[in-house]
């Protein structure tokens, strides 16, 4: 059922606006790259209508927010939103800092999004008013289980019933939802969680998949998070013993390079609720 959200994207090649973390950018840039779509990194404000108007979909990334950055998203959101272009918020380190935390629920106020991702600490920040962060990643006492999955799961489907926007939950255990359909998605790698930007890559990779599948965004969603941790296991599968965080790195965005629409249908690891 996934491989045709792939298909679209490798035949449609979307062109995706990114105003993205600058720790993050040219991996950002190398993983759309790599999956099929085509990016283009705009954050002025004098320009960010007009980028954003060419393109087929916005990713806003807080993930190194300044006030000009800021001002910047909420532009390019309203003028997306105006195209009805698709929008991505990954509302990075949200609950870390007061400037996080007030600029995505700001964001969140002003412009309609299509797709939030974040790790379980930042969505229950912007969900319920509360979460425990450690830095950018998730605080341990925040993370899925078994046990606490179908709370997880519900707190998630009233998040997207209030938004109106497709939720991702990444982490070990994966939940994407809309409200109605939920995807438990299982696929990736501990490793993945050593490099940074994994999350960021994640969120740009997420935009080209929605932007190519209009019309199936919760599959499309979860296409995409199958795509990438099913790419980092095959990237730890490449490691030798000499090599790294670094070796991985490259790895990762290999396999999402070679990634198939036949390999992605057969590794995805998912069950539907």
């Amino acid at each position: 059922m996934l491989k045709e959200q792939l298909l679209n994207v490798q035949k449609k090649s979307p062109l995706i606006h990114n105003i993205t973390n600058y720790v993050t950018v040219n991996d950002c840039a190398n993983v759309l790259l790599a999956c099929g779509g085509s990016p283009i990194m705009a954050d002025d404000i004098e320009e960010v209508e007009e980028i954003t108007s060419i393109c087929g979909g916005l990713n806003i990334n807080i993930g190194t927010l300044n006030q000009n950055t800021i001002k910047s998203m909420l532009v390019a959101g309203k003028k997306a939103n105006q195209l009805s272009h698709p929008i991505i918020l990954d509302p990075v380190g949200a609950g870390a800092s007061a400037l996080r935390t007030e600029t995505a629920l700001s964001l969140l106020e002003k412009v309609q999004f299509t797709v939030i991702r974040g790790n379980i600490s930042e969505i229950k920040t912007l969900a319920l008013g509360f979460g425990m962060t450690k830095g950018v990643d998730a605080d341990a006492a925040d993370a899925i289980t078994s046990d606490n999955l179908d709370d997880v799961i519900i707190m998630a489907k009233k998040f997207a019933q209030k938004t109106g926007a497709v939720i991702a939950i990444t982490g070990t255990i994966d939940i994407v939802t809309d409200g109605k359909k939920t995807f438990i998605i299982k696929n990736g790698h501990p490793m993945m969680s050593k490099i940074t930007g994994t999350g960021c890559m994640l969120t740009a990779m997420i935009s080209a998949y929605v932007v190519a599948n209009p019309s199936s965004l919760v599959e499309a969603v979860a296409a995409s998070i199958c795509a990438m941790g099913l790419s980092g296991e095959i990237a730890f599968s490449r490691l030798s013993e000499k090599d790294g965080t670094a070796s991985f790195r490259m790895y990762l965005i290999d396999a999402i390079s070679n990634l198939t629409p036949s390999v992605l249908e057969k590794g995805a690891k998912y069950e539907i609720r």
